[in-house]
């Protein structure tokens, strides 16, 4: 057998790879391997399996596909790792180049070979190779990889077919939080029966956790303050003391539930959403508190005596403080699924309505707090680019947004022609280019795409030689632009596909829906989406911020806001307007005017010059949109020579029906049918208006009542519209004001309700169908890695954990609304859409694997509802 199988073989015993990795199937190649050692992360797992301890996981990238630095860095890991604790020498060892490019795989194989003889891997039981029938000269077989990676991205392949890691503190929390009395559901129970187990459930697993944060705080948090400094208490325990008095409450109100039946516990879960929302704080920082308690137990010896005291006093020192702190993360991540088990069990309609709400608000809230642990990894690696790249001076990169990819090209300017060899950086916001000195950079410039677009060069295309595939970076106002050289075709296409991924991000298509100005924007406080209603989730860069109604919205949610009531021009009446200028760059405050406010504003944003002199370098001006007055940069703007004011809807040359769309209960065109299937599993008064197709009567109103979905004409008659003769209206808008406080039964005597709820804003909280005719939106800028000819699947997981994958349907799904993916790793989604599940792997960091209208990657688990098993 050869060598690289044997290898393969002895890293499913190593327990990294699962028994059927495609590296033991007959018709696996040495590349497979190959591949799903490039990145370095098995090879670090694989080390800390022989060697517990010996390499810190946490120090490792485990979703760094897009990213060479973070491979690079995750091999020299390994390598430093098999020199300090395991005594190879360095010519035992390979380059991290080696690997990455599989420049020599022959030497990667060796290194491993003699890993596997070590004493710490024969401790271990596991049969070292290669064996004595190991066939000769395999240098051939290793002398085409070279090509085949330039060939294939990392992206492409099942890497993370492998051996998933366990959730943090899961196994911990299940020990803690065990309900002894819970009753197993049994054939024959009745639904009220398993409706009464799930009610047992919740109670009693909310005052075990309550019980558990009495502990940390009896018997650590009290004792601890007599040796920690307050600074140092706040590291360690956060917000704890905040998140006990919320369960307090919490575990009260449920208890008084109980008392009652159980009647009312999905409003309990509405009530708290908000509180509860403190968990985003503790799980941001749980990582550097549980990094401070072994930073002051190594360090001092009072601590370790103290905190060694404690932890016999807690589950009879069965579990350390570090792990304890893992609790409450894992506490608020269960909530949704008890919930949903419950309302699985609940037949009463009021109850099961109030249980829908509940349960979408609980799985908002483990998204909002996934994508908060979510960002913490992506600003982690933000910091280690930070760090590595000299001269930045003040320059923050997260406030660049979030890294798409990095690599190096060769980049030449449109005006000077020479190609340089330099490391890119790309963000959401702005090209690093740098140029390397080992494993550091240095700048050499920042490019900010919001005045640039990309176009590609075909031409060089076809000297089909490596290093000639390129594409353009045009300057929008005509300046100096850039050209950018790729090693191959499929990498060029990997890079224009991340650059078309980071313009959607920060120039959304829907950016200015309704006469908004929405930008890409960090909110300071937790928001919610005005148009959908839940969460902006994450740390940084959560969402859309338009800067003149001020209104927060989801990427995907920015067509269905209502229009701004901004004036966007601002003018008043009366007044003489001076000079109009555009911005043509960029200005944020730096530098900054010396002792006057600065101006910031964005390219392409009007300005009123105030006052201006042709050979000063600060003007001073006001930003039409939001009248705020301050100086800046004169090079930053030139004349506008014909400053269009924006145009209404009003005064668009579109039909009337226009204006409807701002509203969140116009669905637009829509058959009778199409309007069933999205209301049918809605709760009671919700409601739309659509266009009916080639109908009398133009309008109709489909509406949710108890069960059923109802259907009104909307009649059209000398110039009123009305669905009574007996209540007449002028317009549309003004019929759906009216109903929307008055009962339909005026009209219709069994259909005693309002127009409650606009099937836009309101929750979705069951598979929905798409009515919305094709429109070109963000998610056409969700390119596959892939060749829908072919399975090689894309497995550039966002989430954290590694997929064990295989191209198989585990199940379908319909998509419940729209998502928007934000790189090139998630799959965007329409409304209704029907999605194959590939994967669940990571399915409690809130991200399934799977595929819709023809491509694939991660979308969030809570955005689908599952149909069933093929």
């Amino acid at each position: 057998m050869e060598e690289w199988r044997q290898c393969g073989r002895w890293l499913i015993d190593c327990k990294v790879l699962p028994p059927n990795h495609r590296v033991v199937w007959p018709s696996a190649a040495v590349f497979d391997l190959a591949q799903a050692l490039r990145d370095g992360v098995l090879l670090c797992q694989m080390l800390h399996n022989l060697s517990p301890g010996s390499v810190d996981l946490k120090e490792i990238n485990f979703r760094p596909q897009m990213s060479q630095f973070l491979c690079l860095k995750n091999i020299r890991t390994f390598l430093n790792v098999c020199h300090d604790k395991f005594g190879l020498r360095n010519n035992e060892l390979f380059d991290p180049f080696e690997l990455f490019d599989v420049r020599d795989f022959g030497k990667v194989i060796s290194a491993l070979s003699r890993i596997s003889h070590h004493s710490i891997a024969q401790i271990k039981g596991i049969k070292p190779f290669p064996s004595e029938d190991t066939a000769l000269n395999e240098d051939d077989v290793y002398r085409s990889l070279e090509d085949l990676a330039d060939e294939h991205d990392l992206g492409e392949d099942d890497i993370y077919d492998c051996v998933p890691c366990e959730v943090e503190g899961d196994d911990i929390y299940e020990d803690i939080i065990k309900v002894e009395a819970r009753q197993p559901m049994r054939v024959g129970m009745t639904e009220e029966d398993k409706r009464n187990c799930c009610f047992i459930e919740i109670q009693q697993t909310e005052a075990k956790y309550y019980k558990t944060l009495e502990d940390i705080e009896k018997n650590y948090m009290i004792p601890l303050k007599q040796v920690l400094s307050a600074q140092d208490m706040e590291v360690v325990f956060l917000n704890l003391e905040d998140i006990i008095r919320v369960h307090f409450a919490l575990l009260q109100a449920i208890d008084l539930s109980m008392v009652s039946g159980g009647s009312g516990l999905g409003k309990i879960f509405l009530d708290f959403k908000e509180r509860l929302l403190i968990y985003g704080q503790y799980c941001s920082h749980i990582e550097n508190a549980q990094k401070k308690i072994d930073e002051l137990i190594a360090t001092r010896e009072d601590v370790k005596d103290k905190v060694e005291e404690c932890t016999m006093k807690v589950q009879e020192g069965k579990f350390k403080l570090q792990d304890l702190l893992v609790v409450p993360m894992q506490r608020v991540l269960k909530y949704h699924l008890l919930l949903k088990e419950l309302l699985s069990h609940s037949t009463d309609i009021p109850e099961r309505e109030q249980l829908k709400e509940s349960l979408e608000a609980m799985q908002d809230l483990a998204m909002y707090i996934n994508e908060v642990k979510r960002d913490n990894e992506t600003l982690k690696k933000i910091c280690e680019f930070q760090s590595s790249i000299e001269n930045l001076h003040q320059v923050k990169l997260q406030e660049y947004g979030r890294p798409k990819i990095d690599g190096e090209l060769k980049v030449c300017s449109i005006v000077n022609r020479t190609k340089q060899d330099r490391y890119i950086f790309l963000f959401d916001k702005v090209v690093i280019v740098c140029k390397r000195k080992g494993y550091s950079f240095e700048l050499k410039e920042i490019i900010e795409l919001q005045s640039y677009k990309t176009s590609d060069d075909p031409m060089n295309n076809r000297d089909m030689k490596k290093w000639s595939y390129g594409f353009y970076l045009i300057h929008l106002q005509g300046k100096q632009g850039f050209q950018f050289f790729c090693k191959t075709e499929e990498t060029k296409r990997k890079w224009m596909e991340q650059f078309e991924m980071a313009m959607s991000n920060i120039k959304p298509e829907r950016a200015t829906a309704n006469q908004h100005n929405f930008q890409m924007h960090t909110f300071d406080k937790n928001t919610n989406c005005r148009a959908c209603k839940m969460l902006l989730r994450g740390i940084f860069y959560q969402g859309y911020y338009c800067c003149r109604c001020g209104t927060g919205a989801h990427k995907e949610c920015l067509e269905m806001i209502n229009i701004c009531k901004i004036n966007p021009l601002g003018l008043q009446p009366g007044m003489s307007p001076g000079p109009k200028m555009v911005a043509v760059k960029n200005y944020h405050g730096a530098p900054a005017p010396s002792g006057r406010s600065s101006l910031c504003f964005q390219t392409g944003d009007l300005i009123e010059l105030l006052k201006g002199d042709p050979d000063t370098t600060w003007w001073e001006g006001k930003l039409m949109q939001t009248q705020k007055s301050g100086f800046f940069p004169s090079s930053c703007v030139k004349p506008c020579l014909d400053p269009k004011p924006f145009q209404s809807l009003s005064s668009r040359p579109c039909s009337k029906d226009a204006e409807y769309y701002g509203f969140p209960w116009f669905a637009g065109n829509m058959e009778r049918q199409q309007a069933d299937n999205l209301l049918k599993f809605h709760i009671s008064g919700t409601y739309l208006i659509r266009e009916r197709t080639a109908e009398a009567e133009k309008f109709a109103i489909s509406i949710k009542f108890n069960d059923e979905v109802k259907h009104i004409k909307v009649i059209e008659k000398d110039s009123w519209i009305h669905i009574t003769e007996a209540k007449k209206f002028e317009s549309l808008l003004e019929l759906v004001e009216y109903y929307q406080t008055h009962s339909l039964k005026e009209s219709f005597k069994l259909l005693d309700t309002t127009l409650k709820y606009p099937y836009k804003s309101r929750e979705r909280s069951l598979p929905r169908v798409s009515i919305r005719s094709p429109v070109a939106s963000c998610a056409s800028y969700n390119f596959s890695f892939l060749s829908p000819q072919g399975l090689n699947f894309s497995s550039q997981s966002s989430a954290p954990f590694w997929s064990v994958f295989t191209p198989r349907v585990i199940s379908t799904a319909v998509a419940r609304y729209n998502f928007a993916a934000r790189d090139m790793r998630e799959l965007s989604l329409r409304e209704g859409n029907i999605v194959k599940i590939y994967s669940k792997i990571g399915g409690d960091q809130g991200w399934w694997k799977g595929e819709a209208n023809g491509r694939i990657g991660w979308f969030p688990s809570t955005y689908v509802d599952e149909d069933g098993v093929q």
